[in-house]
């Protein structure tokens, strides 16, 4: 008898930059130069509209993140508004992870705090998952590409770290979590297409569940996400999403497409 296997489908997110919600081009937050950062979008509504928008349909797998100081009240306001269901990340640490889930974080998500100087430290990664337990703890394997490899990169993607994101790293990663985030920081924010080798990739080399974002601009992608990984990698729409500012992709088609996809199940 055929098999179902899942198909991949899209997770929404909410980030945050200065207390407010907003869509920007990935690799132009730098820390000590705001001159350089470029904004697609801030929103009108608070934190709290959209938790309430995914809430409303169901939305699951979503995360919130804080892209630098000043987000944390927007980040539990958020997290108030569908207590349980949010994942939050930026600036997560070992001590102050547990306080994010009493919060109202479904998982915490790290990346930073896991590379002291730019160097993967795994007694962090132990540390963290003491803190909260495999199953709440996502860690952030945002990238940049170097020549003909992806390298982790931290500290808002402006810092290469010594880890480079490949079948090995993710093996001993997923030792200690339960769920992967990756931003593709080279195209984030450019709506001119996901790096379609790294989603490729990542459908070879992932055991636990994985969202990507980064360059997604048609619905279209969503087909192509789940055709290149066999559905083990999920979707993030940003700038794109009219939610967002964006007229390259409705949010009520992507509704529509996840509900269509968790009822109909692939074949094979």
């Amino acid at each position: 008898m055929a098999q179902a296997r899942r198909r991949s489908l899209f997770r929404p997110c909410i980030d945050l930059h200065n207390g407010e919600v907003k869509q920007i081009v990935g690799g132009t937050l730098h820390e000590n130069d705001a001159s350089q950062l470029k904004t697609n979008f801030v929103a009108s509504h608070p934190s709290s509209y959209y938790a309430k928008l995914y809430k409303q349909y169901n939305l699951e797998g979503g995360h919130v993140i804080k892209l630098g100081p000043g987000n944390d009240e927007a980040a539990k306001e958020a997290l108030a508004a569908w207590p349980g269901h949010l994942q939050i990340g930026g600036g997560i640490t070992a001590e102050n992870a547990r306080q994010w889930l009493e919060d109202g974080a479904s998982k915490v998500i790290v990346t930073s705090y896991l590379f002291p100087e730019g160097k993967f430290s795994l007694d962090r990664l132990k540390a963290m998952c003491s803190a909260v337990g495999k199953d709440r703890l996502v860690v952030d394997v945002s990238c940049r590409r170097r020549g003909g490899k992806w390298l982790v990169a931290m500290n808002k993607w402006q810092t290469i770290t010594d880890m480079e994101v490949c079948k090995e790293s993710l093996d001993l990663l997923a030792e200690y979590c339960s769920e992967f985030l990756i931003h593709a920081a080279d195209v984030e924010g450019l709506c001119r297409g996901i790096d379609e080798e790294l989603v490729k990739r990542l459908g070879e080399w992932v055991t636990i569940p994985t969202t990507y974002a980064g360059g997604a601009m048609s619905i279209s992608d969503l087909e192509l996400v789940d055709r290149l990984s066999e559905g083990k990698v999920d979707l993030t729409f940003g700038s794109s999403l009219d939610i967002f500012g964006g007229t390259l992709v409705k949010f009520e088609d992507l509704v529509k497409y996840n509900n269509e996809a968790s009822a109909n199940p692939e074949r094979r």
